[in-house]
């Protein structure tokens, strides 16, 4: 059984853990109703499916959903299908990267746009449409500071469909095995995860434990997928193991896809102006083991709503509240039902229960200005005293986030020139917790922003396309606050903020003052926009530098790859 099998299981009908008579059947009439006005609405269900989760995915289609005609929720990402289509000719931005050519012979005819425009496998019929394609990223690196070659090795398949004209599905499945450069392969071993891409597979001979597979290289694999039903003009209802991004931005202060695919429960309604999300996770502590549970379990109900205020003005409230799967006694206390209200604000149920529970609240706003230039930013709160934030003095307690950023299509009136300009500022503690296992994490990773806390950082991109040929430039600068042994200065959102170091004074970069620069420099051609699979070629140049330590890293790679997916090396 699958992770977001479980946790539905356990949502709805979670009665073995709670003996309690009176606490199991109310339970059982909450979810039940629940299932049956879900099941109900079914009668007036139309298509929905999501668009991938990916940055580099047709840049023309994100031009236009930033368009001063329309009014689009661009900080719900991944993008429904159906609410793209509405506003903008979907059809005929992809047909702007088919590579047409008339070939006499059918059978030639198809096998070219097989391999250059469309789906490998496609089956369409008035009531069902299924599409397979293969995934891979098969790449070949040399790191010249270490003198260490460097590989990657993924083979996968993707699977999605419709079934008559309300439900559509879609899954995945990556095998892969990699050896990492030095920085990568060190934070590999220290979480015992690929970035954003799972658990290792652990091996253990007569020498102990170890990570490699013959000796040669990780093995690792992941798969996600989701089933999705609209209701009528207005609703969606998700079930999956995925990924969420909230956010204008590169990066997200409020919930990225940073981390592992995790189990998740989504309802949205998109009516007027107004797009409204509510969604349920379940999240895993690599770190710790529950008897008889796996590994530790915690939960989040996360509020967003979007408001589009004019067709260039878009403002976003946000909420989440994490808790625990088991009580500090290892009780069970499983999904908390105060938190499946879906319509009011979270810090409020949090406060009055008396709860210790992790509760965060944050802001979102977009402003197109002209015709394609983009101002955007975010406001996270985890905790916020205005008296201490006034006084200026370096609470500890005052743990605040904010993004400020810039985006341009068609810069310098420069057909497909794109422009990107950003700034992250997370204060020391922000997303931490007393009880490591409710911080704002998920399977040993952030689930914001990749540096955790204690840190800010300026990351920029300048990216051009000429019909298939794409060529990106990305310019990173970052100070970051890493501890000493035995010290806790904030930039570890995995520790209690119970062992800070001092009350006052704190600010962003203290503990070991490091500085990152992060350079990637990579051209790469379009093979087939079906399914993203492109030939990519690049260096990276990351230096690293503190008054501890100084690691350089110099790294040229090639690759054939199908990206839909966003991994962040840039670390």
């Amino acid at each position: 059984m699958s992770d977001f099998q479980t946790t539905f299981i356990l949502l709805c009908l979670n009665l073995k853990e709670h003996p309690k008579s009176g606490i199991m059947n109310r339970k059982k009439r909450f979810c039940l109703s629940f299932v049956v006005l879900f099941l109900i609405s079914l009668t007036a269900f139309s298509q929905s499916a999501y668009l991938p989760l990916n940055q580099e995915y047709n840049r023309s289609l994100q031009e236009a959903l930033y368009g001063k005609s329309i009014r689009f929720h661009t900080s719900i990402r991944p993008y429904a299908f159906r609410d793209v289509k509405a506003v903008v000719n979907y059809d005929s931005l992809q047909s702007l990267l088919r590579m047409n050519r008339v070939i006499g012979k059918r059978w030639k005819q198809k096998a070219w746009d097989k391999l250059f425009n469309d789906d490998v496998i496609t089956l369409y019929k008035k009531n069902f449409s299924l599409v397979v394609n293969p995934l891979m990223d098969f790449s070949y690196g040399h790191d010249f500071a270490e003198s260490k070659n460097v590989w990657v090795n993924t083979r996968g398949i993707e699977v999605k469909g419709r079934i008559g004209k309300f439900f559509t599905f879609y899954t995945n499945f990556y095998e892969n095995q990699a050896t990492f450069v030095n920085y990568i392969d060190t934070y590999v071993r220290e979480n015992k995860i690929v970035p954003g891409q799972g658990r290792l597979q652990i091996m253990i001979d007569s020498k102990g434990e170890h990570f490699y597979l013959n000796g040669k290289g990780y093995d690792y694999n992941s798969a996600t997928g989701y089933i999705s039903i609209a209701a009528g003009k207005y609703f969606t209802f998700q079930l999956g193991q995925g990924k969420n991004f909230l956010g204008d931005g590169y990066r997200s202060l409020l919930l990225s896809d940073n981390s592992f695919a995790n189990a998740y429960f989504k309802m949205v309604v998109n009516i007027w102006h107004i797009k409204y999300m509510v969604l349920y996770n379940q999240y895993l502590d690599l770190r710790e083991k529950i008897p008889g549970l796996g590994y530790a379990r915690k939960y989040s109900t996360v509020h967003y709503l979007s408001w589009a205020i004019s067709k260039r003005v878009k403002l976003s409230l946000f909420d989440a509240v994490v808790w625990p799967a088991t009580d500090s006694l290892g009780h069970y206390r499983g999904f908390d039902l105060q938190y499946l209200n879906p319509v009011i604000l979270l810090r409020p149920v949090e406060f009055s229960l008396g709860s210790p529970d992790n509760a965060l609240l944050g802001f979102n706003l977009s402003v197109l200005v002209g015709k394609h230039n983009i101002f955007y930013g975010q406001l996270l709160l985890d905790e916020f005293n205005l008296h201490q934030v006034l006084s200026g003095n370096g609470y500890w307690i005052n743990k605040q986030a904010f993004q400020l950023g810039f985006k341009t299509f068609d810069a310098l009136n420069v057909k497909n020139l794109y422009f990107q300009t950003e700034f992250n500022y997370v204060r020391p503690y922000t997303y931490s917790e007393a009880v490591e296992r409710i911080n704002y994490g998920n399977y040993n990773q952030p689930l914001a922003h990749p540096f955790g806390s204690n840190f800010w950082e300026s990351v920029n991109f300048i990216k051009y396309n000429y019909k298939r040929l794409f060529f990106s430039y990305e310019f990173l600068y970052s100070i970051k606050g890493l501890d000493p042994p035995g010290k806790n200065y904030g930039g570890n959102i995995y520790k209690s903020y119970n062992t800070y170091v001092n009350a006052y004074g704190n600010y962003v970069g203290q503990g070991i003052r490091t500085r990152l620069i992060y350079q990637d420099l990579k051209a790469s051609f379009l093979i087939n926009p079906a399914y993203n699979l492109n030939f990519t070629m690049g260096v990276v140049f990351r230096n690293l530098k503190s008054d501890v330590s100084t690691q350089n890293t110099h790294y040229f790679y090639i690759g054939l790859r199908t990206s839909l997916r966003n991994l962040y090396y840039d670390f």
